[in-house]
Formats: structure tokens, sequence, C-alpha cells
């Protein structure tokens, strides 16, 4: 009885962490997507803010992350972190092609 108990919490856990990954992931999207908006506006200000706030997200799946979404949320965590430096230098639209890039991993990550 003890090992059923003992399995059941551990299948319990494997889903749980699943869906804390996708709770990142889905807004790390949302703010990967706003500071894509902000760059094409060319306001990098506000791109860097906003992927700031997705390359926190992103961090946070990547971590209870397992396989191949983890890699592609890796990816999007060095996509994001160019985002943010080259926003940073006010080169906008560089930096929007990395948040774009971003997102695709992003995407792929929560399709897995």
């Amino acid at each position: 009885m003890k090992k059923l108990a003992s399995i059941c919490a551990a299948l319990l856990f494997l889903l749980s962490t699943s869906v804390f990954a996708e709770k990142h992931a889905s807004e790390a999207l949302e703010h990967a997507n706003a500071a894509v908006v902000q760059g094409k506006a060319g306001k990098s200000e506000k791109l860097v803010e906003h992927a700031k706030l997705a390359l926190e997200q992103t961090l946070a799946a990547s971590i209870v992350a397992k396989g191949i979404p983890k890699n592609h949320l890796d990816e999007a965590a060095k996509e994001l972190q160019e985002a943010i430096d080259h926003g940073n230098l006010d080169h906008a639209d560089v930096a929007t092609k990395h948040a774009e890039a971003a997102i695709e991993h992003i995407n792929k990550a929560e399709t897995k």
C-alpha cells in the first residue's frame, strides 16, 4: 500500500511540474510578444522591460521543464538576453529579431 501511495505521489508531482512550466511559458510568451510590439514601434526601453519579464518567466519554466521543451526554453532565454542587450544599446530592430526568435522557441517548448 505504501508503494502505491508513493507511486501516485510521484506521478502527481511529475504532472504538476509540467503545469508550472506551461504557466510560466505562457506568461513568457505574453511578454515576449509585447517586447516585439514595442520593438517594432522603435521603443527600445519598453522592449527591454518586457524582454526582462519574459526572461524571468522563461527561466522559471526551464527549471521545471525536461527534455526537448527545456532545450527550447534555454534557447529562448539566450535570445531574450540578446534582445535585452541590443535593446539597451537602442538597437530596437536587432532586439526585435531576437525577441521573435525567442517566441519561436517558447512556442516549440509549449507544443512538445
